[in-house]
């Protein structure tokens, strides 16, 4: 596994797209960026698609990102809506695969978890846990900035064996047991 790299976090949206990157580097993780694509004043929903593979491709040509991850739609009752967020999903993803870059999915429960402890837990508590644990100075406006960053954060969880080969799946667990590589 590779201990220095820049991770992309998606969260997609058809009207604001919230992104988060952060660097790993050796047993650290710092924060690199994070914000929004508003997306709510554009008049027809092919050209929220293409501003949506356009701002991802900018994102990736100027971070250079080695991975991809991104939240999957969840099934929800209206169809309409879930279409229009697997689309935006998609092309997110598009972008991305145009790049070269690999794409990691994950589903809105399991980000949660990995980052609160709780699959349930809201916006605003993965958004609390986020800013102490990165030391962000100026939570963002909109949380969807956190969310995709959450993405992210999941990503390089999931994917994080340990120097003794032992894998953490939430920042509760990494920081029972590593208390001192928290900046």
């Amino acid at each position: 596994m590779k201990n220095d790299r820049i991770i992309l976090g998606i969260d997609p949206g058809t009207n604001i797209m919230g992104y988060g990157l952060i660097h790993h580097k050796g047993s650290k993780i710092e924060l690199i960026a994070m914000g929004v694509l508003k997306l709510g004043k554009l008049p027809d929903h092919g050209l929220k698609l293409k501003k949506i593979f356009e701002r991802v491709s900018a994102i990736i040509s100027e971070y250079k990102p080695d991975e991809l991850a991104i939240e999957a739609p969840f099934f929800g009752k209206n169809v309409q809506s879930m279409l229009k967020l697997g689309r935006a999903q998609g092309v997110a993803m598009a972008a991305a695969l145009s790049l070269d870059v690999p794409i990691f999915e994950y589903s809105p429960r399991k980000i949660k978890q990995s980052i609160t402890g709780r699959g349930n837990a809201s916006k605003e508590q993965v958004a609390a846990m986020l800013t102490n644990l990165l030391l962000i100075p100026n939570p963002p406006e909109y949380m969807d900035a956190t969310d995709g960053l959450a993405v992210a954060v999941c990503h390089y969880f999931q994917r994080k064996p340990s120097s003794d080969g032992e894998h953490y799946g939430s920042w509760k667990s990494f920081i029972s047991k590593n208390p001192d590589k928290i900046k």
